[in-house]
């Protein structure tokens, strides 16, 4: 029974959320995989509870369906994405699920991935009721990522600037150190933390030598350090060449370097398209590794492409409250409008405080 047939009681809704409270714990540790939380319960009574806590490991249903027990049995599972009828490194949850006993399990969104694993098929015929779309929005923007790559091959963009009261990046000489606080900065790390990868192009590298590591002190997976350079042209000396974390080099077929030694740094050749390197086939690549969410750390003209293409999925944004100066360096590098109407129109879903700074996340 899809959502348009299911009636949702107040019970089913406090379980869904609760379930969904709990697969946001595996926010920052289960990439490439979807973050899922599972509640099984009796009524208003919950008999077990758990979430997938990093890819490789038990999924969702099975922790909750250990610490249920027995008392799975006729119970309802909620579960915040659909379980897994594919046997890939952990059985299925829809077998378990099945072998439980449970008697009924409500869904909040679908997974295109699972199509071919005909789960919900499976508990339906083993007697289990099947319910799905409760809540499924909340699902699917905890998981913005994997739904991306699995529906459009491609990773969730989201473009990280940071810039003064009047537009501006970094002063005319390229000093940028530090437009935003120090509040700000760390909450810069815990969007990296939830990123699979992050971004940036050769001319930032150049320019600023970024380190694009993880500062957090935790045990977080360090995304993959990824660079656009078409020429090859990122020296030896780098950082994103140290080989301290997963680092991957886009470059043009047949670029050469002044070095040879890329030490274990991954280079992958891409086509050109419009004179630069093939957007959207960086972009399908990154989907093929497993890439969910890609946070965008580059100049103006990298990122102004981006959202030319029509790439950029949400835009974060840090405003510093002082202000730079007509030569200072422009937020974004676009093509001149001649009427108004041409103009890109976002829309704020968050706006908050940082410290001294005003941080806004932006999507079309």
């Amino acid at each position: 029974m899809s959502a348009a047939g299911a009636a949702f009681s107040a019970i089913d809704h406090a379980h869904m959320a609760r379930a969904l409270r709990l697969a946001e714990r595996g926010l920052y540790t289960t990439q490439p995989n979807p973050r899922v939380g599972c509640v099984i319960a009796h009524g208003a009574e919950i008999v077990g509870e758990g979430w997938h806590e990093r890819a490789g490991e038990a999924h969702a249903e099975v922790f909750a369906l250990r610490d249920a027990g027995a008392r799975a049995r006729e119970a309802t599972a909620y579960v915040t994405l659909e379980p897994c009828g594919l046997h890939g490194r952990t059985p299925p949850c829809a077998d378990a699920l099945i072998a439980a006993g449970v008697a009924r399990v409500v869904i909040a969104a679908e997974d295109a991935f699972q199509r071919e694993g005909g789960a919900i098929e499976r508990m339906r015929a083993a007697g289990i009721i099947v319910e799905s779309g409760l809540m499924r929005e909340a699902s699917r923007e905890l998981n913005r990522g994997f739904f991306s790559r699995v529906e459009r091959g491609r990773p969730w963009v989201r473009i990280k600037l940071a810039m003064s009261l009047d537009g501006r990046t970094a002063l005319a000489n390229g000093e940028s150190k530090w437009i935003t606080g120090e509040a700000a900065r760390e909450d810069v790390q815990r969007w990296r933390a939830r990123s699979s990868a992050i971004l940036t192009g050769s001319g930032t590298v150049l320019a600023d030598d970024p380190r694009l590591t993880l500062r957090l002190n935790s045990a977080h997976a360090a995304p993959l350090r990824v660079v656009l350079d078409r020429g090859l042209r990122t020296p030896r000396s780098a950082h994103v060449l140290d080989g301290s974390v997963p680092t991957l080099i886009f470059h043009a077929a047949g670029a050469k370097s002044a070095h040879d030694d890329f030490g274990q740094v991954e280079l992958a050749a891409i086509d050109i398209h419009d004179g630069r390197l093939d957007l959207l086939q960086v972009l399908q690549e990154l989907g093929r590794r497993g890439v969910n969410e890609l946070q965008v750390e580059a100049g103006p003209t990298l990122c102004g492409a981006l959202l030319q293409s029509g790439f950029v999925d949400e835009l974060l944004l840090y405003t510093a409250p002082v202000v730079l100066g007509d030569k200072a360096r422009p937020l974004l590098g676009a093509p001149d409008l001649a009427q108004m109407a041409q103009a890109k129109r976002l829309h704020a879903v968050d706006r908050r405080e940082i410290g001294g700074d005003t941080r806004i996340l932006y999507r079309e």
